[in-house]
């Protein structure tokens, strides 16, 4: 325990105060709460009057150098039992010069433990004046340096965390709201560090809050999950919303001066991994639709009939890629380039628009389907090169009114029309069709479209072939 040189701990180091009349009662109501103060402190503490007599020792001065607050009151200056007497005169001239300076002094040395080891502390030492303004003893804060410097690295670390970090650093409070924001994390959801404070994360991103609140308070109740998470958000920026992949790592925040863990909150670190993920799902596309390909080859030579493995072709290619397809021929099987008059299609293959299942050959009667002018699948014949449409943000009446226009299923809102090209000649459009569930196409699609047009563009001339000998 904390103690003095007269009985329990005084309020102020100086002279010995008038013993008090016989009979009157102590005030010890000061002294034991400065006693309790003194030993609930994390760091050791001693203090020494004008002349360098130990006036205070806590109990954690005791728990690193071994001494008791006993052994420790009264005695003149650490020489011979706290330092080694060859340390103690330039240790102590370090420790009183205190008295006449201003503001704390820092300083590193070697003490003595009462078993006769040695413990490099770090020292933080200022006067105690008196009632009268002058100088009446020093106290002197001390700790092991190892135990410094582990909680300046640990500054160190936040700070560089919150300033300097190359991934996103968000503490998140108990309520879900972020308390601290590193201006990694601040550029990633566009917005300043001091505005995001405070705020429901709904306002800050539009998609991917609740997988992300979820996350959040399953960390509070549960702790830190034992591997990253990866979650999809959209972001609001100046140029409309992005999807981002964030790779997430979380912390459960408990305070270390609770008996029991109380969270204060979650540390979420994330690092942006959108690119890598979009081309690992380029890359798994590119390989399944090669797979599709190579398989539909395969089975279409099977096929004794060519107008056979062109369906076989389309129904290999739907896979993972349309809701719906469609095959138009060029009334008279072929239009060469440059051929004047207008364009008249058959449908002659198409696939199921209820129940799943193979593509149905059609338009044995040879009747032209009712394209108006302008239509997609007419602008590919004219242009001999994909075209794509779009419903666009339109009322599900409206987008199946625009479907049924064009003579496609009512659930079509997206279309990739590619031509079918052979031996210099268009034979006619291969017609894909999307629905609402579906992103647009988009250039690799076209890519893939294109590379599905010719195997069948090729399976319909050699069928007409057949048909003329």
């Amino acid at each position: 325990m904390s103690a003095s040189r007269r009985s329990g701990a005084t309020d102020e180091l100086g002279p010995d105060e008038p013993e008090p009349e016989r009979g009157a009662p102590e005030d010890s109501g000061g002294s034991d709460l400065l006693a309790a103060l003194l030993d609930g402190m994390d760091a050791a503490l001693c203090a020494f009057d004008a002349d360098g007599f130990v006036t205070h020792w806590n109990r954690e001065a005791e728990r690193i150098l071994g001494w008791t607050a006993a052994e420790a009151v009264g005695r003149r200056g650490f020489a011979g039992w706290a330092v080694r007497e060859a340390d103690a005169e330039e240790i102590e001239g370090r420790l009183m010069a205190a008295m006449h300076a201003s503001g704390r002094q820092v300083h590193e040395f070697a003490l003595l433990t009462k078993d006769g080891g040695r413990v490099l502390v770090r020292t933080q030492s200022a006067a105690v004046r008196g009632p009268d303004g002058k100088p009446a003893g020093v106290y002197c804060a001390f700790s092991e340096v190892h135990t410094q410097i582990d909680l300046e690295r640990s500054i160190a670390l936040s700070e560089a965390l919150f300033e300097d970090a190359a991934w996103g650093v968000v503490l998140v409070d108990a309520d879900l709201r972020p308390a601290v924001v590193n201006a990694h994390a601040a550029r990633a959801l566009g917005i300043g560090r001091s505005s995001a404070l405070g705020r429901p994360l709904g306002e800050l991103l539009a998609q991917g809050v609740e997988d992300l609140e979820g996350a959040l308070t399953h960390v509070l109740a549960e702790g830190a999950p034992p591997a990253p998470a990866e979650m999809w958000v959209s972001v609001r920026t100046p140029e409309g919303e992005q999807r981002r992949c964030w790779r997430s790592g979380f912390l459960r925040l408990a305070s270390p001066l609770a008996e029991e863990p109380v969270p204060l909150g979650v540390g979420w670190l994330f690092q942006d991994v959108t690119e890598g993920r979009l081309a690992e799902q380029e890359a798994a596309v590119l390989r399944f639709r090669a797979n599709q390909l190579h398989r539909a080859a395969r089975a279409a030579a099977e096929c004794e009939d060519p107008a056979e493995g062109a369906t076989v072709h389309l129904d290999f290619a739907l896979a993972g890629f349309a809701d719906h397809a469609v095959i138009d021929r060029v009334v008279g099987g072929a239009r060469a380039d440059g051929e004047a008059g207008p364009v008249r299609l058959v449908r002659i293959v198409t696939t199921p628009t209820g129940a799943p299942g193979p593509s149905l050959l059609t338009g044995a009667a040879g009747l032209p389907v009712r394209y108006e002018e302008g239509h997609p699948a007419l602008q590919c014949v004219a242009r001999a090169g994909s075209v794509r449409a779009d419903a666009g943000e339109v009322p599900p009446d409206r987008a199946r009114a625009w479907a049924l226009d064009r003579q496609w299923p009512g659930d079509a809102v997206h279309a990739m029309c590619a031509v079918l090209r052979s031996r210099g000649r268009t034979l006619g459009v291969l017609t894909f069709l999307r629905g609402p569930g579906r992103s647009r196409f988009e250039r690799l699609d076209a890519v893939y479209a294109e590379d599905v047009a010719v195997r069948i563009a090729a399976a319909l001339d050699l069928a007409g072939l057949a048909q003329q000998r």
